[in-house]
């Protein structure tokens, strides 16, 4: 696992807006309306990409150099860099939804003090499995 890929993406421009498309990585695609919006969905897409090929333990390709790519007129190519740290982290900490089940007199009783549930079950866990955050 590496901390930062830069790839090759190619933003074509069309009617509808622009296709973004990564050469090297079969799959990696998204689109957008503006520049600024195709550069922030690139990142994205890109990053997404790397750590479900890393997750998976798939071999992790070569880029291709900017010089060596061919394009049409109305097509542009863009070095989009991704640094994955963040993308991990961001992976990690996303909220997920939990079901469970608790004495109604408890449920009574906490939504009265306007108890946040999942701030105690999250501090809970956090004290029963001794961490603080995850990494």
């Amino acid at each position: 696992m590496k901390d930062k890929y830069v790839y090759p993406a190619i933003f074509e421009y069309g009617d509808d807006g622009i296709n973004i498309v990564f050469p090297d990585l079969p799959g990696c695609f998204s689109c957008a309306d503006t520049d600024e919006e195709a550069l922030l969905m690139s990142e994205e897409v890109l990053g997404l990409y790397m750590e479900v090929m890393e997750t998976d333990g798939e071999e992790i390709p070569e880029p291709t150099a900017l010089k060596d790519l061919e394009i049409t007129d109305n097509q542009k190519t863009v070095l989009i860099s991704v640094w994955m740290p963040l993308v991990r982290k961001a992976i990690n900490n996303k909220s997920i939804k939990k079901t469970l089940t608790i004495p109604q007199w408890l449920d009574i009783m906490a939504r009265e003090q306007d108890i946040n549930f999942s701030y105690v079950l999250q501090e809970a866990l956090k004290r029963e499995l001794n961490v603080s955050e995850y990494n």
